[in-house]
């Protein structure tokens, strides 16, 4: 295979999927969603002709020219895409790809301000999946998209499931928009900056760092944790969505 003008495979961050239980856990999570599918990243095309398999409408996007002519001749029935998961518009209700490892942060980022979508599936590094489902803790950027997004675990992908070997795990991530909203989209941007200022707030209890965060007095502040069921000593990232929801009902007033 001829070298990408954009770089070659590691520069690209390119590690084919073929573990074949991962490949099925995939098809059967694309295959519960409806809906015109895009997918990032498609390489050599394993996920590809999977959801070729659908009968539904299927982007497939490639940065590397040389790959998408190749999948562009083996899947005619398949709209491949010589373009950039960065900058291509992420216009389907259904988004699956393996990411590039090295840019899961700005796909993800790019994903959960985009409107379009409804159902994403994503290979990404273990870690970050994980985290993004709060297993074990949440970060700060689910906190600040739960209240409209469902972040779900459904898999793990060992090293050896990609080509050429991947230098840690991957995980199966699914991201759900929420039919329903638990904060006014209009109060996103104001909410996402609460979140912000909680995680990154010094010291102390998590009572006074909420006060610290909002215009609650002590009072008020120790009153919306117990409303939500939150301890003051419980870390920002132990709270789930319902109670960030919670206490940005009583923070904004």
């Amino acid at each position: 295979m001829p070298r990408s003008t954009f770089g070659g495979r590691h520069e690209l961050g390119q590690n084919f999927l073929v573990h074949r239980s991962s490949l099925d856990i995939l098809a059967a999570l694309a295959s519960s969603t409806t809906g015109p599918i895009l997918e990032l990243g498609a390489g050599d095309g394993a996920i590809t002709r999977r959801l070729a398999t659908t009968g539904r409408h299927v982007t497939a996007i490639e940065i590397d020219e040389h790959r998408a002519r190749r999948l562009a001749r083996v899947l005619p029935h398949v709209h491949v895409v010589h373009a950039d998961a960065l900058h291509h518009p992420l216009d389907a209700p259904v988004i699956i790809g393996n990411i590039p490892f090295h840019l899961t942060t700005p796909i993800l980022r790019r994903l959960l301000s985009t409107h379009s979508w409804k159902h994403a599936v994503l290979v990404t590094q273990w870690e970050v999946a994980r985290k993004r489902a709060g297993v074990g803790a949440r970060t700060m950027m689910t906190a600040q998209s739960a209240p409209w997004f469902e972040f779900a675990l459904r898999g793990r992908v060992p090293a050896w499931g990609f080509v050429p070997r991947a230098g840690v795990d991957g995980g199966i991530l699914t991201i759900t928009r929420r039919a329903s909203p638990l904060i006014p989209l209009r109060e996103r941007q104001r909410y996402e900056r609460f979140v912000r200022d909680v995680f990154t707030g010094r010291g102390g209890r998590l009572d006074s760092i909420v006060r610290r965060a909002s215009t609650l007095t002590s009072a008020s502040a120790a009153r919306a944790l117990s409303e939500a069921g939150v301890t003051p000593r419980a870390l920002p990232r132990d709270l789930d969505a319902e109670q960030w929801a919670a206490l940005w009902r009583a923070a904004r007033g």
